[in-house]
């Protein structure tokens, strides 16, 4: 089958790419990508998919994501890791309702119980209509909060 993405590098690219893998620049991820991107070039060694995953110990997925990353987007961001944009989710509590939550834990436990417990504090935070809904899970985190 032939390869969609093809691989060629200029001679400043795969300079970059040696002074990468030689002094082990940037992250792990940065010079295993280095090496896939010297054994994948045309012009080079031209490795197929397959041996270069061998080679390398990752998945030929993993080749070709690199190879098309390289092709569409460009030498530097095929190169360097894309941090998200947003995080994967949005806190559920703001700085205000976290605070009253931590007042609420500080204080005595409702009658017949010693101590707050996770779901009871967050059954609580419901009646008192602090948050609309609020999962046990979600106050562990957030007084489990350092630093």
């Amino acid at each position: 089958m032939a390869k969609k993405y093809i691989v060629r590098l200029t001679d400043e690219e795969r300079a970059t790419l040696r002074r990468v893998i030689k002094k082990l620049q940037g992250s792990s991820e940065q010079v295993r990508r280095a090496h896939l991107l010297l054994k994948a070039d045309a012009n080079g060694s031209n490795w197929t998919d397959q041996k270069i995953a061998e080679a390398f110990s990752c998945r030929t997925k993993t080749v070709e994501n690199v190879r098309q990353r390289l092709v569409t987007v460009g030498f530097e961001r095929a190169l360097h890791r894309e941090k998200p944009q947003t995080p994967p989710r949005h806190k559920q509590l703001d700085g205000a309702q976290e605070a009253q939550v931590i007042a609420l834990r500080l204080g005595k436990p409702p009658k017949g119980f010693a101590n707050w417990s996770l779901r009871l504090l967050a059954a609580q935070v419901v009646a008192l209509a602090i948050a609309d809904a609020v999962s046990h899970e979600t106050l562990r985190k957030m007084l489990k909060k350092t630093g």
